[in-house]
């Protein structure tokens, strides 16, 4: 049996999670998982006094799209470097919990992001080579659209520029055993829906992710976040980003919904995981609107390289939806850097298993019909 399906609470699952949260000094953090002092009530609420802000990623990930005038516009903060205009000195250090977390002979990797994306520096071919070297038979390019003008990356890369950097590598890589999918993560925003369906009407994926990211006026970012969390509880706080990742659930456009908890990270330190477990009421709506919509739940692995060490959703939320009747999830790293690439992949897919899911859903083609990849060892 794999380690990281062995049985939550045995030996070698805790010397498999062990063996992922306790390694590279050269990361600069120690054994288990490590966040700044706070106090931190029963709920896992912290006090926002004295806080700054929180994950230093507060601009989300809304990124360029082309749907307008697919024209490849330049974008003056292409490097990533202080995107909110706010006083870096001022920031939570932007701490993350990255060891060894690179698993070996997994079918898929649902959810990366190379150069063409706003807030990655990764050229296509490190991604494809580091799947063949780890065994990641198959990986899916989800580059960022958005459709917000003025957002950081709005306009970025153009369709016909993404699909030919995709289809390109894919016939490179192929024959040597690595399968490279032409994806895409859409920011969705209710305001913006008529032009998300007008642009997937005009441009074919072989598979797409829908996802909820900070808008210009999100109450999420770092200048506004302490002040729209004060006095709130945590369902008004959760409110502005749930809401719109339920209506992504139900507007049914996606293969697959991302990350649908991102926000926890960007209300952390000032709200803890601990007080997202401690609320399974406040998924209900999104789980619900998964299910009936027949979209896919994504199990993202990038918060366990983030202070919050917990995989969006967290895995209580994913056997909820398993006993709601879902019966399609997807896992993906979410990487935007080298060495994030597949990274805790095996602990999404652990996740996956012990929810009751035995294989992952996926789209290989525009308009082709869904496929089951099977979970090794489920």
């Amino acid at each position: 049996m794999p380690a990281y399906l062995a049985p939550r609470g045995s030996l070698a699952h805790f010397g498999w999670l062990a063996h992922g949260l306790c390694h590279q000094r050269a990361y600069g953090i120690r054994c288990g998982r490590t966040r700044p002092e706070s106090n931190i009530s029963a709920a896992g609420l912290v006090s926002a006094a004295g806080r700054s802000g929180a994950d230093s990623s507060a601009t989300g990930s809304g990124a360029a799209d082309t749907s307008r005038a697919d024209t490849n516009r330049a974008d003056t903060n292409r490097t990533g470097t202080n995107r909110t205009g706010t006083n870096q000195a001022h920031r939570v250090p932007r701490t993350r919990i990255m060891t060894d977390r690179l698993p070996r002979d997994l079918p898929l990797d649902a959810h990366m992001h190379t150069d063409l994306s706003h807030d990655s520096d990764v050229p296509i071919d490190v991604y494809a080579a580091g799947a063949l070297e780890r065994g990641i038979a198959e990986i899916a390019i989800t580059d960022h659209v958005d459709f917000e003008p003025g957002a950081p990356a709005y306009a970025y890369s153009t369709f016909a520029d993404r699909e030919r950097m995709v289809r390109d590598a894919a016939e490179r890589w192929g024959p040597q055993g690595v399968q490279i999918r032409f994806g895409v993560e859409l920011t969705y925003d209710r305001a913006w829906e008529s032009d998300i369906r007008t642009h997937l009407a005009r441009h074919a994926y072989d598979f797409t992710i829908g996802s909820v990211h900070n808008t210009l006026a999100s109450p999420y970012r770092r200048a506004r976040i302490e002040a729209f969390i004060a006095g709130r509880t945590l369902a008004e706080i959760v409110a502005p980003s749930f809401d719109e990742v339920a209506a992504a659930a139900r507007s049914g456009l996606f293969d697959a919904i991302g990350h649908i908890d991102w926000v926890k990270r960007f209300v952390y330190p000032h709200v803890l995981p601990a007080a997202f477990e401690a609320a399974p009421e406040l998924y209900e709506p999104i789980l619900e609107a998964l299910v009936e919509s027949g979209t896919a739940l994504e199990i993202n692995t990038s918060g366990l390289r983030y202070p919050i060490g917990v995989s969006l959703p967290h895995p209580a939320v994913v056997d909820r939806f398993h006993e709601l009747g879902g019966r399609a999830v997807t896992v993906g790293s979410d990487a935007h850097r080298a060495d994030q690439a597949n990274w805790g992949l095996d602990q999404g897919y652990a996740i996956a298993v012990n929810a009751g899911f035995s294989e992952l859903t996926f789209r290989r083609g525009p308009g082709a019909a869904r496929v089951a990849v099977a979970i090794p060892g489920a």
